[in-house]
């Protein structure tokens, strides 16, 4: 006798095959952060392997990048196992036959590690040849070599801004800073902070005295800023959320976690530079 479900897929068991309904990734209204909880994909700058970037629980702010498959944990030394729970990575072992390992360890552009099992020996040739691949392919460009000191005081790598009356570090130029808002294609936005149509920051001296409790030996009292304070406060918000203009109000998902760190002159003194950026306008402020 036929039936109307005779026509569906059924399974041996005769339970009916329904695949189930994908469904996309949420912010939920009262959640206390718009990041999607989602490994981000990205490629190395250095070989153009795929890594998946996953927010951490190890005090680091930084994200970590790891080897989007898992391994078996046998053939990863103990202090490179990572494993992902809820779309974070935690520095250890979850006690199963699997693991995560940073793309660090694997990276063929880097030096190899001192224990290196056969495994990840194995997986990293893979991936060199991969690289190869790209290399011959024009797909990637072998990194040039590092900028001389006068060029990185002209555009600082790290450049610290001063937006909502707190000093913080940037992990890219001004002008390559990244929107970290998620497209309607579900990407992230490509589209920078920094927009011609937007109003712009001043690059200033500014001060980097520290507590007189807490004496540090500075190159100088002075430091290269570029200044977000006179923006309106909309304005300000917008380069703190790291959004573009067209992110500014909008109720998207980010994709990313900011940038921004919190300035420290005693962490980031590497990156203070004494000069202004070439072509920028001097202005300077009072202590």
């Amino acid at each position: 006798m036929c039936s109307a479900n005779a026509s569906s897929p059924r399974r041996w068991d005769g339970t009916p095959a329904r695949s189930p309904r994908s469904r996309s990734l949420r912010v939920a209204p009262d959640s206390p952060t718009r990041l999607v909880r989602s490994a981000q994909p990205g490629h190395c700058p250095d070989c153009g392997n795929r890594i998946d970037w996953h927010p951490r629980t190890d005090g680091d702010d930084r994200a970590v990048g790891l080897h989007p498959q898992e391994l078996p944990a046998a053939a990863v030394p103990a202090v490179s196992r990572w494993h992902v729970s809820s779309g974070i990575a935690h520095p250890a072992h979850d006690g199963t036959p699997w693991c995560r390992i940073p793309h660090t360890a694997l990276c063929p552009a880097r030096s190899a590690p001192a224990a290196l099992t056969p495994q990840l020996a194995a997986l990293r040739r893979h991936l060199a040849l991969h690289t190869r691949r790209l290399i011959n392919n024009d797909a990637l460009t072998t990194p040039a070599a590092p900028p001389s000191e006068r060029t990185e005081s002209c555009r600082p790598a790290r450049p610290v801004a001063h937006l909502l009356g707190v000093c913080y570090i940037a992990g890219h130029p001004i002008d390559v800073i990244q929107c970290v808002a998620q497209t309607r294609q579900r990407h992230r936005c490509t589209r920078p902070v920094l927009d011609d149509q937007a109003p712009h920051g001043t690059w200033t001296l500014f001060p980097t005295a520290l507590p007189s409790n807490r004496p540090l030996s500075l190159p100088t009292d002075r430091m290269a800023v570029y200044d977000l304070t006179h923006l309106a406060f909309a304005e300000q918000l917008r380069w703190r959320h790291q959004h573009c203009p067209g992110h500014a109000a909008s109720s998207a998902a980010d994709l990313a976690r900011t940038e921004w760190e919190p300035f420290d002159p005693r962490l980031h003194h590497q990156h203070i530079h004494q000069r202004l950026p070439h072509g920028a306008r001097k202005q300077n402020h009072g202590a």
